[in-house]
C-alpha cells in the first residue's frame, strides 16, 4: 500500500519540476496573445484581463508580468489600428489632442506599477476587473447612440484632465485599462460604441501602449523570450477582433467579455490572497 503511494508522490513532484516543452509554451503564448487582443479589439479594452493574469499564472512575478504585457500589447494596437484605418471616420484632431495629453500619465503610471507588491497588485487589480465586468452588466445599452458633448469650452478642459488621469491608469493598471478610455469617450464625450472603440484602439492600443512599452523595456524585467509569440498572436487577434466587431456588433461579445472580466478578476484575487 505504501509503495504505490510513495511512487505517486515522487512522480507528481518530478512532473511539477519539469519545464513546459518549448512547442507547448509557444502555442500557449500565441493563443494568449490572440485571445487577449481579439476580445480587447471587440470590446474597446481588456487585453490585460486575459493576457496579464495568464502571464502571472505561467509563473512571472507581478512586475515581470506588467513589463512583458506592456511590451507585447502594442501588437494589439497595430493590428486593430490597421483595420480601423480601412473603415475611416476617425476624428484625428480630437484624437491627437487626447493622445498627447495622456502620454505623461502613461509613463508615470508605468514606472509606478513596478513598485507594487505581487499580492497587493493581484488583489487590487482583480477587484478592478470584477468592477469593470459588473459595470458593463449594469449598463447594457451604453454607447448605442452617439450624443456629442463636452468637446469644447469648459467641458473639453475637464475632459483633458480626465484624459491625463486615464493615461495614468493605463500605465498603472496592467489589466483592462483600455476600458477606462472607452468609458471616457462614451460617458464624457458622447461617442457611440464603434467610435469609442476605434478611438481607444488607436490612442491606447497603439500610441499609449507604445509609450508604456518603451518605459517597461527600460525600467522593467521584460521576459523577452516570450515576446515574439505574444506579438504574433496579438497582431492577428487585434485585426480580426476589430473586423468582427465592425461587421457583427458587440452584443454577444459584450456578454463574453463580462464573463471574462469576472473570471479573470476572481483568479487574480484568489492568487493574491494565497500568496
Amino acid at each position: 500500500m505504501e509503495g504505490p503511494h510513495v511512487v505517486g508522490i515522487l512522480a507528481s513532484r518530478v512532473a511539477a519540476s519539469l519545464p513546459i516543452p518549448p512547442v507547448l509554451e509557444t502555442l500557449t503564448l500565441l493563443l494568449t496573445g490572440f485571445a487577449a487582443s481579439f476580445f480587447s479589439a471587440l470590446a474597446g479594452g481588456g487585453a490585460g484581463l486575459l493576457q496579464f493574469p495568464a502571464l502571472v499564472l505561467l509563473g512571472l512575478s507581478f512586475a515581470a508580468a506588467v513589463a512583458t504585457h506592456k511590451v507585447a500589447v502594442v501588437a494589439l494596437g497595430v493590428g486593430s489600428t490597421a483595420r480601423h484605418l480601412r473603415e475611416g471616420g476617425i476624428d484625428w484632431r480630437f484624437l491627437g489632442l487626447c493622445t498627447l495629453l495622456g502620454l505623461p500619465g502613461v509613463v508615470f503610471g508605468t514606472r509606478l506599477a513596478f513598485g507594487i507588491p505581487d499580492h497587493v497588485g493581484n488583489v487590487v487589480f482583480g477587484c478592478v476587473n470584477i468592477g469593470m465586468g459588473l459595470y458593463s452588466i449594469w449598463r447594457p445599452a451604453l454607447g448605442l447612440q452617439a450624443a456629442p458633448r463636452n468637446r469644447e469650452g469648459r467641458g473639453l478642459r475637464w475632459g483633458c484632465l480626465w484624459v491625463f488621469v486615464v493615461g495614468w491608469l493605463t500605465g498603472l493598471v496592467p489589466s483592462g485599462p483600455g476600458v477606462f478610455s472607452t468609458l471616457l469617450f462614451l460617458l464624457w464625450f458622447g461617442f457611440d460604441y464603434r467610435q469609442a472603440v476605434a478611438q481607444t484602439m488607436i490612442m491606447v492600443g497603439l500610441f499609449w501602449n507604445a509609450a508604456g512599452a518603451l518605459t517597461a523595456a527600460v525600467a522593467g524585467p521584460v521576459m523577452w523570450a516570450w515576446i515574439p509569440a505574444l506579438v504574433i498572436g496579438g497582431l492577428l487577434g487585434g485585426y480580426l477582433g476589430s473586423h468582427l466587431g465592425l461587421l457583427k456588433g458587440n452584443r454577444f461579445i459584450k456578454r463574453a467579455y463580462e464573463w471574462l472580466t469576472l473570471l479573470m478578476g476572481a483568479s487574480l484575487i484568489a492568487q493574491g490572497l494565497s500568496g
